[in-house]
């Protein structure tokens, strides 16, 4: 990265959470990288040799040609076609909308042509979540899906399945983000209140409530953890890898998706379809959205609203019998 991209990056520490950081100098890379491949003026050049002066001379036209870009291209050093949909390539240009707009607004920059083209038009899409037969059949699969294992995979299955159990319990009741679970720790829980606390982000705290589902499910979960010796520095963990480490992002996500494959094929299940999964039935239970939106952690109640699309469709369905045209 050339100097200034990283005097950005070092700026926007203090307001962006870590991992928000290490998407946008993904995309922000994959722009200079376009420039490079594509733009005759930036041929030859490396990477971080690039200089604002360079960004000010970029022009609307050369975004156009951008978006035509990450369509489809190789990323560099690979052979390997990357794609990207409307959601993928809106996230780049607002990554690059905003590296524009500090430059900009610092006068470290003459030209912004970030603002003289459109963002792409999300179309909407079905939201994925877990029926309910689906749900007691991934916990029951979860608990109970040892059958048939070698003796080497079901001494495995064994090792980790009261900790899957938990986190899967623990998603599909509670609806946190499965950046929230991995950074519980163990007095972040709360069995007073059947609660736990939640640091949401932008950096707010939150008690969240639990059933007994969820409090038997971590019961069970405690006593292995008892059991567990955790490397230095993760001794408050709530939920540890095999490593005896604090469990990670990307593990969670593996775990689910591994269950979730004995369930059903044709759902793409992740740690945020259980969270969809689980405003889905609070809704269907309360008919509250403003109490989803709440417990959801969503600052606009409108970011609520996508979780219902089939409810939606549940109530027009309703219509097609409630209006009749003749007597009987």
């Amino acid at each position: 990265m050339p100097d200034f991209a990283r005097d950005y990056f070092r700026a926007a520490s203090s307001v962006t959470a870590t991992n928000t950081r290490i998407k946008y100098a993904y995309d922000i890379r994959i722009f200079l990288e376009f420039l490079i491949s594509e733009n005759p003026s930036f041929r030859g050049r490396q990477i971080s040799e690039i200089t604002l002066d360079d960004l000010d001379r970029v022009t609307a036209l050369d975004l156009e040609e951008y978006i035509e870009y990450l369509k489809a291209y190789q990323s560099a050093g690979s052979e390997e076609l990357v794609t990207n949909g409307e959601r993928g390539i809106k996230r780049k240009l607002s990554a690059l909308r905003t590296f524009y707009a500090y430059y900009y607004k610092h006068e470290m920059l003459k030209n912004n042509p970030t603002v003289l083209i459109d963002m792409p038009k999300l179309h909407s899409r079905d939201i994925i979540r877990l029926d309910a037969d689906e749900v007691a059949r991934l916990l029951d699969f979860v608990e109970n899906g040892g059958d048939g294992l070698s003796a080497h995979q079901r001494k495995y299955y064994e090792k980790t399945r009261l900790r899957d159990l938990a986190i899967i319990t623990l998603l599909l009741g509670t609806g946190i983000r499965v950046s929230e679970c991995v950074g519980l720790d163990i007095e972040d829980i709360d069995f007073n209140n059947n609660g736990i606390l939640v640091h949401r982000k932008g950096g707010n705290e939150m008690m969240v409530y639990f059933g007994d589902e969820v409090e038997h499910a971590l019961f069970d979960y405690l006593d292995v953890r008892d059991t567990i010796t955790p490397v230095a520095g993760h001794e408050h963990a709530l939920f540890y890898s095999s490593q005896r480490r604090r469990i990670n992002v990307k593990t969670v996500e593996n775990l689910v998706k591994k269950y979730a494959g004995q369930v059903t094929t044709t759902k793409k299940i992740t740690p945020h379809k259980l969270r969809s999964t689980y405003g889905t039935a609070l809704y269907q239970e309360t008919g509250d959205i403003y109490l989803v939106a709440d417990v959801l952690g969503h600052k606009d109640v409108n970011t609520t609203k996508k979780h219902y699309a089939a409810m939606s469709d549940m109530r027009r369905r309703s219509a097609a019998n409630a209006v009749h045209l003749r007597e009987d």
